[in-house]
C-alpha cells in the first residue's frame, strides 16, 4: 500500500484563528469565563445567600457616641489665680494620654461593676436569631458556684415576669419573679441571681455566664473607639457599641462621668499633697523669722539706736530686691526643669540670670565692708528679717490658693456631648455584607476556573503539535456546553451531530475536517481510516460517527466500524457485531445496519468470545479490511485508545491512514511524541490530528458530548 507525501497534506492551523504560543489573552480570558458563565452564576446565587445569611445572624448593634473636652493647655483658672505655685500645680496631660486614661482599668473597672458587665444573658434559639425577635434579660447581680461556673447553665421566661433557672443536669434550681434576689444552693455552694429587666416570650431560653471583672474590663477597652478629633485640639470623641442602643449610652455616659471625677479627684490629691507639704514646712519658715527677729531686736537694745544713712537704706533695698530676684527665678527654674532637661537653652538662660544676680549681689555685700561695723551688723541683720518674711508671706499665700483651689477643683476635662439613645442600627451593614459576600464568591470561581485551566496545563496551539510531530492539524472542533446530555445521546443512538444540527459551528468544523481529509487522499488510493485517541475522553467516537456522515453525505459509500470490542459505543444489528464477524460466526452484510443517513451502514462491537487481541490479531482481521475495502468507498475503524490497549497498534498496519484526536489542554508535547514514535515502530503511515474540545475564546459557542469511561474487561452476558 502506497504512502502519501505528508508535504501534501493542508496545514489547517494556519487557515483558522489561533495562537502560535500557549498563551492567554484578555479576551480569551473573557471568553473562559463566558463559557463557565452558569458554574460564575451559581457561585455568585450561593454567594448573595451566604451573604444574606451573614447579615440576619449577625446581632444587630446600635453605637453611641460622647465628646470630651481637655484642657491640655493648661487654662483652669484656679491654677492661674495662684501666679508661680499654679503654674508648678498645673500638670495638664496631652490628649493621647487622656485617651489612655479614659481606657485604663483605673476607669473601666469602676465602669464593669457600676454597670455589671460581668454578667451576661444570652439568647440561644438560633431561629429567633435568625429572624431577629430575640429576647432579652439584664442581669443585676449573678453569682454561680465557683465549683461549675464554666458550665451551661440556662435561664427560661416561665411568664411575663417570672423566670426559672436551670443547672447544668438540665434541673430547675429556682424560679422566681424579676426584680427579687434569689438564693438557691447547690453543690456546698449558693447561686445568687438578680434580674432587673426581661423582655421575652414564655419558654425561651437564656444562657447564663459570670466572667471576671478583669477580662470584663479588658473586653470593654477592645470594643471603645477612643480618638482626639482634628490635631491638637483637646476634642475627645468616645464610641461604643452595644446590642442595646439603651446599653451602649449607659455604659457610654458612665465611662464619661467615671472618668471626669476621677481627674476632679485626682487633681484635688495632688493639690492636698502640696498643701500638705507646706503646712508642715510653716511653722519651720515662721521659727526661722521670729528668730531674726530677735536676734535684731536684741542687737538694737544692746547698742542702742543706730541712725541709717539714705545710702545704707538704698544698700538694704538693692540687696533685697537682688534676693526676690534670685527666688523668683529658682521657683521659674523648677517650674521648667519638669518639663525640660539641664541641658536645655530655657533652663541655661535661667540659669545664667541667676549667676549674674548671685554676682551682683556679691559685689554689693563686698561694697557694704567699708561701712561701718554697726551698720554693717543691723543692715545683715534686717535683711535676714526682711527675707524670712519674704518667704513667710508667700507661703501663707499659697496655703490660702491651694485651700481655695480644692475646695473649688473642677478637673482640666468636661463632659461636652452625653451619649443618646441611637435609633438607627450600626451594624450590621447587610448591603455591605451582601456585596463582599456576592464579589468574594465571584472571585472565588473565578479562580476557580482559571485554577482548573492552569490543571489542565496539555498543549492547545496546533502549532506546536505540528512542530513537535511534522504532522498537520486538520481541524480545532470546538466544544458546546450542553456536551454530557448530547453527545451521549448522538452517540447511542447513531445520529450524528452533524446532522440534527448542520449550522452549528461544531458542524463547520467537521467540514472543515472533511475537506483537509479528502483533500490530502485525492490523490492516491486510500480508503481505510484509523480514527483514535491517546486516552479516554477525548471524543473519538464522536468524530468518527460525524466524519462518517458526511463522507456518506457526499454520495461516498461509508463504512463505520466500532473495533472497540470491550466498551463500544456504536450499536450494531442484534446481536452480530465484528467479533462475530471475526470468528466466522457472521459477515459484513449479516452484522452491518444501515443508519438514517444515506450511504452510511454501521458495524458494532459485537460481543467478546475470546480475547479482543487475538481477534484483531489473526488474519480474519485482515481479510475482514480488505473485503470492506472492495465494498465501500471509505471504511473508518473506531478503535480504542491508544495508550490503554495494543488494540489500535494492531489496527494500524492494516489501515491507510490514521485520524488522532486529541484533547485540548489534556496532553503535553511529550506524550503525543512518545505515543507517535510507538505506532510508527510498526509501520509507518501518513495521518493527520484533530483538536476536540477547543476552546474557542474569541466566541460564544462551544460544544461537547459525554465521554465513556473504558473498563477493559470482558463483557457480562
Amino acid at each position: 500500500m502506497a504512502e502519501i507525501d505528508q508535504n501534501t497534506t493542508i496545514n489547517l492551523s494556519q487557515l483558522q484563528p489561533g495562537h502560535t504560543e500557549n498563551t492567554i489573552t484578555l479576551i480569551e480570558a473573557l471568553g473562559i469565563l463566558w463559557r463557565h458563565k452558569f458554574f460564575l452564576a451559581f457561585c455568585v446565587i450561593l454567594g448573595a445567600l451566604v451573604g444574606t445569611g451573614i447579615g440576619m445572624w449577625i446581632r444587630p448593634q446600635f453605637t453611641s457616641d460622647a465628646l470630651l473636652q481637655v484642657n491640655v493647655k493648661g487654662g483652669n483658672k484656679a491654677t492661674k489665680a495662684m501666679g508661680e505655685m499654679g503654674a508648678l500645680l498645673d500638670m495638664s496631660s496631652p490628649a493621647d494620654a487622656e485617651i489612655e486614661l479614659i481606657k485604663s482599668r483605673m476607669v473601666l473597672d469602676f465602669v464593669v461593676e457600676e454597670e455589671h458587665l460581668s454578667y451576661s444573658a444570652t439568647p440561644v434559639d438560633w431561629l429567633n436569631r435568625l429572624l431577629h425577635r430575640e429576647g432579652r434579660m439584664d442581669i443585676e447581680e449573678l453569682s454561680i458556684p465557683a465549683i461549675a461556673r464554666g458550665e451551661r447553665w440556662m435561664a427560661m421566661a416561665t411568664g411575663a415576669n417570672t423566670y426559672a433557672v436551670y443547672t447544668p443536669e438540665e434541673t430547675k434550681l429556682v424560679e422566681g419573679k424579676v426584680g427579687d434576689r434569689l438564693v438557691a444552693p447547690y453543690a456546698g455552694d449558693s447561686l445568687v441571681i438578680s434580674v432587673k429587666l426581661m423582655r421575652a416570650s414564655e419558654g425561651e431560653m437564656f444562657r447564663l455566664s459570670q466572667r471576671n471583672p478583669l477580662v470584663a474590663a479588658r473586653g470593654l477597652a477592645k470594643s471603645l473607639n477612643v480618638a482626639e478629633k482634628g490635631k491638637q485640639t483637646g476634642i475627645i470623641s468616645v464610641k461604643f457599641s452595644h446590642r442595646y442602643a439603651d446599653r451602649a449610652a449607659s455604659i457610654l455616659n458612665t465611662i464619661a462621668r467615671t472618668y471626669l471625677r476621677q481627674n476632679v479627684e485626682m487633681r484635688s490629691a495632688e493639690a492636698q499633697k502640696t498643701l500638705e507639704f507646706l503646712e508642715s514646712q510653716l511653722p519651720g519658715v515662721k521659727n526661722k523669722l521670729d528668730s531674726a527677729e530677735k536676734i535684731l531686736a536684741d542687737y538694737r537694745y544692746k547698742i542702742g539706736s543706730v541712725d541709717m544713712t539714705g545710702e545704707t537704706k538704698a544698700h538694704l533695698d538693692k540687696e533685697l530686691s537682688l534676693q526676690r530676684q534670685i527666688l523668683e527665678l529658682e521657683q521659674q527654674r523648677q517650674a521648667t526643669m519638669r518639663l525640660f532637661k539641664e541641658e536645655h537653652p530655657t533652663v541655661r538662660t535661667i540659669v545664667k540670670q541667676q549667676d549674674k544676680l548671685r554676682g551682683e549681689l556679691s559685689r554689693l555685700k563686698k561694697a557694704a565692708e567699708t561701712m561701718p561695723l554697726t551698720q554693717q551688723e543691723i543692715m545683715r541683720l534686717q535683711e535676714e528679717v526682711a527675707v524670712n518674711n519674704e518667704v513667710y508671706t508667700n507661703m501663707l499665700n499659697n496655703i490660702q490658693q491651694l485651700r481655695v483651689v480644692r475646695a473649688g477643683e473642677v478637673g482640666n476635662v468636661r463632659i461636652v456631648d452625653y451619649a443618646q439613645v441611637e435609633q438607627i442600627q450600626s451594624k450590621p451593614k447587610k448591603f455591605n455584607i451582601l456585596i463582599c459576600a456576592i464579589a468574594a464568591s465571584f472571585m472565588i470561581g473565578v479562580l476557580l476556573v482559571f485554577l482548573r485551566r492552569m490543571l489542565r496545563n496539555g498543549v492547545r496551539s496546533s502549532l506546536e503539535v505540528e512542530r513537535a510531530t511534522d504532522m498537520s492539524v486538520f481541524a480545532k472542533i470546538p466544544q458546546f456546553s450542553s456536551s454530557l446530555r448530547k453527545g451521549k445521546w448522538h452517540l447511542h443512538r447513531g445520529i450524528p451531530f452533524v446532522v440534527s444540527h448542520p449550522d452549528d459551528p461544531v458542524s463547520e468544523a467537521f467540514r472543515s475536517l472533511q475537506t483537509a481529509l479528502e483533500f490530502s487522499l485525492s490523490k492516491v488510493d486510500h480508503k481505510v481510516l484509523m480514527v483514535t485517541g491517546l486516552i479516554p475522553g477525548v471524543g473519538k467516537s464522536f468524530v468518527s460517527l460525524n466524519l462518517a456522515a458526511l463522507l456518506a453525505e457526499s454520495g461516498k459509500k461509508v463504512l463505520l466500524v466500532d473495533a472497540d470490542m470491550r466498551l463500544g459505543v456504536f450499536s450494531g444489528k442484534g446481536d452480530f457485531g465484528l467479533a462475530e464477524i471475526l470468528c466466522g460466526m457472521a459477515t459484513i452484510e449479516t452484522a452491518m445496519v444501515k443508519n438514517s443517513v444515506d450511504n452510511l451502514y454501521v458495524i458494532g462491537g459485537g460481543k467478546i468470545h475470546t480475547s479482543a487481541c487475538e481477534l484483531l490479531r489473526g488474519e480474519p482481521m485482515a481479510n475482514f479490511v480488505e473485503e470492506a475495502r472492495s465494498k465501500f468507498d471509505f471504511v473508518i475503524i473506531d478503535t480504542p485508545p491508544l495508550t490503554l490497549v495494543t488494540d489500535a497498534e494492531l489496527v494500524y498496519p492494516l489501515a491507510d491512514f490514521g485520524l488522532y484526536v486529541l484533547h485540548y489542554g489534556k496532553h503535553t508535547i511529550d506524550q503525543i511524541k512518545e505515543t507517535m514514535e510507538k505506532l510508527q515502530r510498526y509501520a509507518k503511515k501518513p495521518g493527520a490530528f484533530v483538536m476536540n474540545h477547543c476552546e474557542n475564546d474569541s466566541g460564544h459557542y462551544g460544544y461537547g458530548y459525554g465521554y465513556y469511561r473504558y473498563g477493559y474487561g470482558r463483557r457480562r452476558h
